[in-house]
Order: C-alpha cells, then sequence, then structure tokens
C-alpha cells in the first residue's frame, strides 16, 4: 500500500552550507501514529520543518531526496501551500498567541476549505480548555498550550498532523491526558500523526511504528516491541543498562549499534 507521507533519501542544508539532516528515510502510513524519536539536536525538528515547509524561513533547502504526500512531491512549498493540501505543524515553540484568549485563538486558526471542524469539536476532545475559553493563553500551563497547539492545528481539519516535542516540560497526568485525546483523534477522525519525541517511553507508548534519528540521519526502526526489545534502545533511551545511572549515548565512546538494524 502507498503510505500517506514518504520520505526518500532527504538531506536538508542551513546557509547553504551545513548539512542538518543526511539521505533520510521513512514512511507514514494513513492511520498511523508514528514517533521520530532522538535526543536534542538530533534533526528531528529540522525534519519536520521540512516537510511542512518551515525550513525556508531559517534559510535552509531541501537540497537531495524528495518528499511525497498523497503521491505528490512537496518538497520546498511554502507552508501555506503545504497546510492547503492538509499537513498541519504543531511547533515546539510559539505554539499559541500569548496575549489572545483561548477562544481567539482558535478563532485565529486558518481552516481549510469546505472544513466542518470547529471550536466546539477541539473543546469535545480537550474539556480543559473549554473550561478555560476566556483565558489568554499567556497564562495556559504547559499542557494546556499545547492542547491549544493541536487544536488550533485541528481547526485547519489534516489529514496529516505534525508535533513537534510533544512531552516537553509537561506533567505526568497532562500527557496521559494528552495522549488519551491524540488516541481518540486518530480513531475517530481517521488523523494520522508523526510525532518527534525525546522520551522514548512517551513516543514507543503512543506509536504504532518508530524511527530513531542521531545525528541527522536513522538509525534504526520498528514496531515499539522490536525498538523496546533492542539492546541499544533499552540501554541509551530507555535506561536499561548495567549502570544505576540512566546512560546516553554521548557517554559511550563506542557503539555497539550497527548504523540501521532491521528487526
Amino acid at each position: 500500500m502507498t503510505p500517506l507521507l514518504r520520505l526518500d533519501k532527504v538531506e536538508v542544508t542551513y546557509h547553504r552550507v551545513i548539512t542538518a539532516i543526511q539521505g533520510i528515510t521513512l514512511e507514514v502510513a494513513k492511520g498511523s501514529i508514528v514517533a521520530l524519536l532522538g535526543t536534542n539536536g538530533a534533526g528531528k525538528t529540522t525534519t519536520l520543518r521540512a516537510i511542512s515547509g518551515f525550513i525556508g524561513l531559517d534559510d535552509a533547502y531541501i537540497t537531495d531526496g524528495s518528499i511525497t504526500y498523497r503521491a505528490q512531491r512537496i518538497e520546498n512549498r511554502p507552508p501555506h501551500r503545504i497546510t492547503s493540501l492538509g499537513i498541519a505543524l504543531v511547533p515546539e515553540r510559539n505554539k499559541v498567541f500569548e496575549n489572545l484568549a483561548v477562544d481567539d485563538n482558535l478563532e485565529a486558526a486558518v481552516p481549510r476549505r469546505g472544513s466542518r471542524f470547529g471550536k466546539d469539536l477541539v473543546y469535545e476532545y480537550f474539556p480543559a480548555l473549554a473550561r478555560l475559553r476566556r483565558r489568554e493563553a499567556g497564562y495556559l500551563s504547559g499542557g494546556e498550550r499545547q492542547m491549544l497547539g493541536i487544536g488550533g492545528a485541528l481547526m485547519c481539519a489534516p489529514e496529516l498532523l505534525l508535533v513537534d516535542e510533544l512531552s516537553l516540560g509537561l506533567a505526568p497526568l497532562a500527557l496521559e491526558e494528552l495522549g488519551h485525546a491524540l488516541r481518540r483523534i486518530r480513531e475517530q477522525l481517521g488523523t494520522t500523526l508523526l510525532v518527534v519525541e525525546q522520551n522514548a517511553h512517551v513516543a514507543l507508548d503512543l506509536a504504532d511504528y518508530a524511527y530513531v534519528i542521531e545525528n541527522g540521519r536513522i538509525v534504526l526502526d520498528g514496531t515499539p516491541e522490536k525498538l523496546r526489545a533492542h539492546q541499544d534502545v533499552g540501554e541509551f533511551y530507555l535506561g536499561a543498562g548495567s549502570g544505576e545511572r540512566r546512560r546516553s549515548y554521548r557517554d559511550v565512546k563506542q557503539y555497539r549499534r550497527s548504523r540501521r538494524w532491521y528487526g
């Protein structure tokens, strides 16, 4: 089956000299939740910005490879063109207008032509926001801001929702509520999700399939069950090493890891 989204050997270069991601290939099946897991600076955000078209704002461009969405090539298109095709990005930062109320933030979203997704449906999936609809977004908690950012993106009725750093700064209870809402959105609306995440436990609990990115390259991929069983994922991302302290791959001078693992 043809995937909804496919990146094929994508390379992104900043300021025409700095290569940020190198030869990334990944697929997102329609109706799935896919996670892109990696540490800070691994290339996760650049990958999402390449898909959504926002890398051009940073003087960055896709210099090799292709991005195909619903059988259309979309690399290096401007963000508004990509959004009109049914892709919405929830960025890591600056996801809300702090001086506007929750209700006004949702009003500010520009819906896709023919979209029937309104504020009432956002409040149905995020009831905490309904109780705060008159509060200025600058006074929201981290979890509430994430909900509002996702709600604003949903106002565009995307077929593919890109979420950058889902769990960043969130309390466990807020993260649990958010994960539950995203699963409902996928199941009830048929929305496909590509989620960027540093927390392996969060990524593997939420996703149907996951990719691990390091230094701008995909080094591992597989189902959550396969990745949990992989020794390097357990040691470097899940804290299952032999030492008492959770280890980072940066602490290790020699990798046992192969360039790519096929489960």
